[in-house]
């Protein structure tokens, strides 16, 4: 019977022969049949899974040089391009368009053997924690189908969650990859601004916007953010220093990391989830470690600034989705272009995706982009210097990934300005492009997972994924 555990395991499996690729792809397919209830997926590559699954088999048993990622079953979500498959961002805009190229971050997965089995819902063009904002309807929890899986790559997050791919890539604009990677209780890991490059992945904001990684483990996180990093001639602002290697050793290392005392103090954060942290907290300096907390003033501008400047950057990044060169038309011979230009995005884009761009027109309009936008640059600034005077003194932060666990759908659609609060914890990494990761540490007494974030300097992936085993290791509570 197949069983997947990590990376490691699989390929040793199919080295010695007693599975094969096609018997992975068989598997996974199978089980997104079975779970097609919980709508994870937008499509699902079955005959050109097969196709591969066997081509790979046979190059494994010629003998040839084979990929990193030789036979991993991955799912994409549905803002990363994939040449000659359909991308949609979850949208009716985009409705029926194929894409003409792959993602840079694709093209590295298929040059390291990969396996594409699908690519996944989520909130349209990456906007909302829920995954209910999407055209093809919400993504469900797999530990509780009433609940929502977080977003906005709920998709990708319920596919690793439910079995449904090995590993699955995701978007993390403002915490999009690690908070239903909390909700659902598995690792997602939103690595710095340029380590992964943007060719490919369809724009939200793109000066926070990085793709990030679901897994059941570190360990897979780091072997795939090894092959999708580094260099790329097509995004100007990915780092250009030589690919890292991110292979976890034995950790023996005393870690100095701080708290944010302001954060933990907030009033919207759940109780057990502060006692947990706090009890981690404990447990690390029983082991040795330095864990301090330090105060951080600017906790209640981070949301107000995160929401202005991505907003700001949607307004001018959907432009281009009017209905005259792709996508969705709607459009009758006798209107003029003004009229068809309304009509087609009015109906082409969902409710969350019209605020957001209304609210970027707003704050960029003449008369009020110095009393919003230039402000929120500012604030932007300014944790950018303090984050780097912080990193001077500690290894790591530790912080809440959300203030809540996984709620019911249809709750927060009541109250958008409590959602939006909700990524309290997460936006701060996008604002300042450093990488974060949440871990499933704990369960709460409601039955759901929740987990810890850590945050370590600009491209310290390394430290981050190796603090990150250690406490998987030695401080997972459930």
């Amino acid at each position: 019977m197949f069983y997947y555990q990590n990376i490691s395991q699989y390929q040793k499996q199919l080295f010695e022969g007693s599975i094969s690729c096609l018997d992975a792809v068989e598997h996974y397919l199978s089980k997104i049949n079975e779970h097609r209830d919980l709508n994870a997926f937008v499509q699902i590559y079955d005959v050109e899974s097969r196709q591969r699954a066997i081509s790979l088999d046979e190059k494994r048993k010629k003998g040839k040089t084979c990929g990193k990622l030789h036979g991993i079953v991955i799912a994409l979500k549905d803002v990363i391009c994939y040449k000659d498959h359909n991308i949609s961002a979850s949208s009716a805009i985009l409705k029926n368009f194929n894409s003409i190229y792959s993602s840079t971050a694709v093209e590295k997965l298929l040059q390291e053997d990969a396996i594409i089995i699908g690519n996944c819902n989520c909130d349209e063009f990456a906007m909302g924690s829920t995954n209910e904002n999407s055209v093809y309807g919400r993504v469900k929890n797999a530990l509780d189908p009433a609940k929502v899986p977080g977003g906005s790559s709920g998709g990708s997050a319920v596919a690793v969650q439910a079995g449904l791919s090995m590993v699955s890539l995701g978007s993390d604009t403002g915490g999009s990859v690690r908070q239903p990677a909390d909700f659902c209780g598995i690792v997602g890991m939103k690595p710095s601004y340029g380590t992964i490059s943007r060719h490919g992945l369809i724009a939200y904001a793109s000066s926070f916007d990085q793709i990030g990684i679901f897994s059941k483990n570190v360990e897979d996180a780091a072997k795939v953010l090894e092959v999708i990093s580094g260099k790329d001639e097509y995004d100007s602002t990915v780092n250009q220093k030589k690919s890292e290697n991110f292979s976890l050793g034995s950790n023996s290392k005393k870690y100095k990391i701080a708290l944010f005392k302001n954060a933990m103090e907030h009033e919207s954060l759940d109780h057990e989830i502060k006692k947990g942290i706090y009890d981690l907290s404990k447990n690390l300096k029983d082991d040795g470690h330095i864990v301090e907390e330090i105060n951080f003033e600017l906790i209640d501008f981070i949301v107000p600034a995160y929401y202005v400047l991505t907003t700001a950057e949607a307004s001018a990044n959907l432009s281009r989705y009017d209905g005259v060169r792709y996508g969705y038309r709607d459009t009758n011979n006798d209107e003029d272009l003004t009229t068809f230009y309304k009509r087609t995005r009015g109906n082409g884009f969902g409710k969350e995706v019209k605020k957001r761009i209304m609210l970027g027109s707003f704050v960029l309009s003449e008369g009020y982009y110095d009393a919003y936008f230039t402000k929120a640059q500012q604030v932007r600034n300014i944790l950018v210097t303090q984050t780097k005077e912080i990193f001077k003194n500690f290894d790591a932060l530790l912080l809440p990934t959300v203030p809540q666990t996984a709620f019911e759908a249809g709750r927060m659609q009541k109250d958008p300005i409590a959602m939006y609060l909700a990524d309290i914890y997460t936006v701060y990494a996008n604002l300042t492009g450093i990488p974060g990761i949440s871990l499933p540490l704990f369960k709460h007494s409601n039955g759901m997972p929740f987990g810890a974030q850590v945050l370590t300097n600009k491209h310290n992936e390394l430290t981050l994924l190796e603090l990150s085993g250690l406490l998987l290791k030695d401080y997972k509570k459930y």
